[in-house]
């Protein structure tokens, strides 16, 4: 595919891998493209956002999106989904489940951090859950090439899923449980006490020459990871 991923605002991490760092809270979403199907890594934190990145995927990939993977249930990673009519969603188990009794609080927290409310009332209203859970390990086939769900999780929440993706240059996306741009954050549906375990199963599936793309910020590597875990260990205990 040879198309340039920059023009459409969008990082090329290997061939048919990229990720779009989105404006306002520097939340990333990852796009692998195979020939038979195209998988996104989190949606955005409105349908707006998400209906952008629709259109921007559909530009990259002269296709729709027809997978979906959700990091974890916080706002600014979820409430885009229902831009993409028709795509399968997956997220860890329980996921679903979290995000229908908890609408109230993920609308309120997307309030609270500054979107606007009719906007995220109006996601909240159209939220698509997972109906796809994945307990530990999921290879999808996207046609050329597979990749793989891991429910790594708990840690920076309840329900943290990653995306590894195989290739000369292997890609770990790894949602909120790595960030670059700031500290990690460990809100009330964090699990500080398992959290360092978590980073060491992300570890261990991407290895030491992996690239890991965290929730927010630039691309990083296992150093960077076994650091920040180091860290969060030392600060949780």
């Amino acid at each position: 595919m040879n198309v340039r991923w920059e023009e459409h605002g969008w990082e090329r991490i290997a061939p048919g891998v990229g990720r779009r760092r989105l404006p306002g809270w520097d939340a990333t979403v990852g796009l692998v493209v195979g020939e038979d199907a195209v998988l996104l890594f989190d949606t955005g934190s409105t349908l707006r956002e998400g209906a952008e990145i629709r259109a921007q995927a559909q530009a990259l990939c002269g296709r729709r999106v027809t997978h979906i993977a959700l990091s974890h249930a916080h706002f600014d990673h979820v409430l885009g989904t229902a831009a993409f009519s028709g795509a399968r969603v997956y997220g860890a188990v329980g996921l679903r489940e979290l995000l229908l009794r908890e609408r109230e609080s993920v609308l309120a927290s997307a309030v609270r951090h500054g979107v606007p409310a009719p906007e995220a009332a109006s996601a909240v209203d159209a939220l698509v859950v997972p109906r796809h859970p994945v307990t530990g390990e999921w290879t999808l086939d996207l046609g050329g090439r597979q990749v793989l769900l891991a429910n790594v999780g708990p840690g920076h929440s309840g329900h943290d899923l990653v995306l590894f993706v195989p290739g000369g240059r292997e890609v770990v996306f790894c949602g909120d449980l790595v960030e670059e741009s700031g500290e990690p954050q460990a809100g009330d549906d964090a699990v500080p006490a398992r959290w360092p375990a978590a980073l060491d199963r992300l570890l261990a599936l991407g290895g030491e020459d992996a690239v890991y793309v965290p929730g927010h910020g630039a691309v990083v590597d296992a150093a960077f990871v076994r650091a920040q875990r180091d860290a969060l260990a030392a600060r949780f205990g």
